[in-house]
């Protein structure tokens, strides 16, 4: 299998690590440590350091799974709901 490392410019991974702490506060909020949210996420307690960390090399489907775990899995919904560039490229469209 070939993979390729992903490139993120440094001020979106900014929001990765943001992303990662607003999971590890989820997580503390809940009175979760990292080995209960881990074993219920399927996934090991270095990849879960990982995500709290916002490290872009973790699959989305980890990411989903420690959501899941928190109760949060409805958040994924709001990833690129909101295509405001989008609808205007389509209103342009329709002119």
């Amino acid at each position: 299998m070939n993979t390729k490392k992903q490139i993120i410019f440094p001020k979106y991974n900014l929001l990765l690590e943001k992303l990662g702490e607003n999971i590890k506060l989820a997580r503390k909020r809940r009175k979760l440590t990292t080995l209960q949210v881990s074993e219920r996420a399927n996934i090991s307690r270095s990849t879960l350091y990982l995500i709290e960390s916002g490290n872009p090399g973790v699959a989305m489907g980890a990411y989903f799974n420690v959501l899941r775990v928190l109760g949060l899995q409805d958040d994924f919904l709001k990833l690129a709901a909101d295509d405001i560039l989008g609808r205007k490229l389509q209103d342009i469209e329709l002119l």
